[in-house]
């Protein structure tokens, strides 16, 4: 893929992930998908991000850097949200955080096989002490 189909993959999943269409899911992520190193596969994916969205209804992604360079992704994403009780390890509880994921994507066959990610869970921790 080149650079801006490569983009356009990762906006329609991004798109995917904030509609909730987890039908959909499986034409952007491979099924045998990775998280963090760990083979998790593409149902184990679908339930670790529904497990998000029922910890966090109104759970929204939004892009807040994109840089490509085929078969790779680097985004950095932006949160601003209500979780209902605890989130990282953290008792939340309701109370509104903002905080930001750096994520990492190899696509292969135009669909996610690799995903790395570090939340900045200090930020949830500063805002809720």
């Amino acid at each position: 893929m080149n650079k801006h189909a490569l983009s356009d993959t990762y906006r329609a999943y991004i798109d995917c992930l904030n509609r909730q269409d987890w039908p959909a899911l499986s034409q952007l992520v491979d099924e045998n998908v990775h998280y963090n190193g760990l083979r998790v596969g593409l149902s184990g994916y679908r339930a670790m991000l529904e497990r998000d969205f029922r910890s966090i209804p109104d759970l929204h992604f939004v892009i807040d850097r994109l840089i490509t360079d085929p078969p790779h992704i680097a985004a950095r994403l932006c949160f601003d949200c209500t979780p209902v009780g605890e989130l990282f390890g953290l008792q939340v509880n309701g109370r509104r955080v903002v905080f930001t994921e750096n994520v990492f994507y190899e696509f292969k066959h135009a669909r996610i096989c690799n995903v790395w990610s570090v939340i900045d869970k200090a930020a949830v921790q500063a805002q809720i002490i």
